[in-house]
Order: C-alpha cells, then structure tokens, then sequence
C-alpha cells in the first residue's frame, strides 16, 4: 500500500473531485481504489472537516470541498515541476559546486581540469576556496573537498585520488655553494626551508633500512604554502620538503634536485572527501570522477 502523506491526500482529492469518481481518480493515478479512498479520509482526518459526500451512486463535493478544491487548483502541477527541479541536482550537473583545496594543489594542477569540466556543464559553477584548513563540510557547506591528511569520519566519504611521495631537494645553485647533505644529520648545517602547516612540528622524519632518524630543523624560512617554499628553493636560498606534485615539474627541468635519496619521507594521499548521503548530488560525483580520470600521471610521481 502506498503511504499517506499530506501530498498524497492532496492529490487523490483532487483528482477525485475533479472527475466526482474514486474509480476514475484511481485509474488516473495508477494506485487502487481502496487507497485513493483511504488517502483522502486521512486528508479529511487531518482538516477535521469532511470535504466529501459519499453514496453508492454518487460522489459530492462539501460546501468547504467545493472552497478548498478551487483553492488547490493548479498546485499539484507546481509541486510536480518543484520535485522535478529538485532531482535534476540528483541526475544532472546544475547548481553550484563548493569546493575546498590545498592552494599549491589547486594552483599546479586544478586549473585546466576545473576549465575544462566547466565547458562541459554549463549548468553548473565552481566555487574554490584555497585553504590547508580542515573544515567541517557539513556545517560550513562544502560539497567537496581535496585533501591531504584526513580524518576518518563515519559521516564521510573518502576516494583516494592520489600519493605523492615526499622528497627533500634543493636547486643546483644552493648545492654548488653548500653542498648536499649525505646524511640526514648533516641538515643541521644547511639552510632550511619548512612548511610550518606539519601537525608534528619543526621536524623531518626520515626512514632507511627499518632506522627512523627525527631530524630537527631551525627553519630559514617558514611558509604555509608550498608554490611559496618551492619558489625560493628554485631561486637557491637552501633545502625544501615537498611533495612530488608541488615539485615534480622542477625536478624533471633541473630546477631543483633531490637530496638524501636513498633515505624514504613517507608520501601525501591525496582524497576526495565528501558527506555520506546515498542521494549524492551528479555534481559531486561527476566532478570526483572528472578530477581522477585528467589529472596527469606525472603528478605523483
């Protein structure tokens, strides 16, 4: 049996004073008659009036049936096209997607993807905002966001996207003047440059046949922004921990070049997060699935 809510027992009204017939209602409504006639003693239950007049050969509109089937005319149509726009965000890319990213990730990488899936959907805009900040997606409105480090939430849904591994370099310039560092230690004596967002502090920890070493640092220079520490290691004020896809182009040209290779720095996985609802809007979907499939192979790497 179908259920019995305000809208359905508006509507078997409607329908059954329109054609003063349950068995014409029902067959237009495609439900039995049964229930056609127990969706509007509901209505009529919940009003606390009777709206209609029932005999075995005949169907009547109340006076107060008459006053409130003229006042719903027209008002089942508009609730239709109200659900309708409603599930074009189910089945279309429409509105506008709200997303959070790491700014040298958006910067680097995100642009001609964003472009181009915007071509494409011309429904739809893209609201970006750069920040390393965790956000609460739900409270704060965010369909989306593209991060690094992330918290395991029930609430969530996390894709992986990504790993980029993490590797110290400097450029050729900084290492003709100081030389690399053949040991971790050795870092003590070179000019650092942090990305002062790590939650374990001013520390790089690095890993080599089962020995885990916690290296200090005394940073040069701090940033929160990896395009900013990547720019000044390129320009050769000293040694820089990034990941891959913030350096790997610069590393490729000669730019920059690794130190202390043989040692391993962990990696950054990089994830879609977005909240659990199995109603997930085609916006949200779409874009994940745009973003994994165009970005380029080389940007973990």
């Amino acid at each position: 049996m179908r259920s019995l809510d305000p809208l359905e027992g508006l509507a078997a009204f409607i329908t059954v004073a329109k054609h003063l017939s349950f068995t014409r209602a029902a067959e237009e409504l495609g439900m039995s008659r049964a229930t056609v006639g127990a969706q509007v003693r509901t209505l009529e239950a919940k009003l606390g009036i009777r709206l209609l007049q029932r005999s075995t050969r005949a169907v009547v509109l109340t006076e107060a049936g008459a006053a409130y089937f003229q006042s719903l005319v027209g008002i089942i149509p508009q609730v239709r096209e109200a659900e309708r726009a409603a599930l074009s965000y189910q089945e279309e890319v429409v509105g506008r997607l709200k997303v959070t990213v790491p700014p040298e990730f958006a910067q680097l990488h995100m642009g001609p993807i964003i472009a181009e899936f915007l071509k494409r959907n011309p429904s739809l805009s893209i609201d970006v905002t750069l920040s390393h900040r965790a956000v609460n997606l739900i409270d704060e409105g965010y369909d989306l966001a593209i991060r690094g480090t992330i918290v395991l939430d029930p609430n969530l849904i996390t894709r992986p996207i990504g790993d980029s591994p993490l590797v110290i370099c400097a450029s050729p310039d900084y290492i003709a003047r100081h030389g690399a560092p053949a040991d971790p230690t050795e870092l003590a004596d070179h000019a650092c440059l942090h990305f002062s967002g790590l939650r374990w502090g001013n520390v790089w920890i690095l890993n080599k046949d089962g020995q885990t070493l916690r290296i200090p640092i005394v940073p040069r220079y701090l940033a929160n922004d990896g395009i900013a520490l990547r720019d000044v290691a390129v320009a050769g004020a000293g040694i820089t921990l990034l990941p891959m896809f913030a350096v790997g182009a610069e590393i490729r040209d000669g730019r920059l070049v690794r130190v202390l290779e043989t040692w391993e720095i962990g990696s950054v996985p990089v994830h879609a997060v977005y909240p659990a609802n199995k109603n997930i809007a085609s916006k949200v979907r779409r874009f994940t699935d745009f973003l994994a499939r165009n970005l380029p192979k080389d940007v973990f790497s």
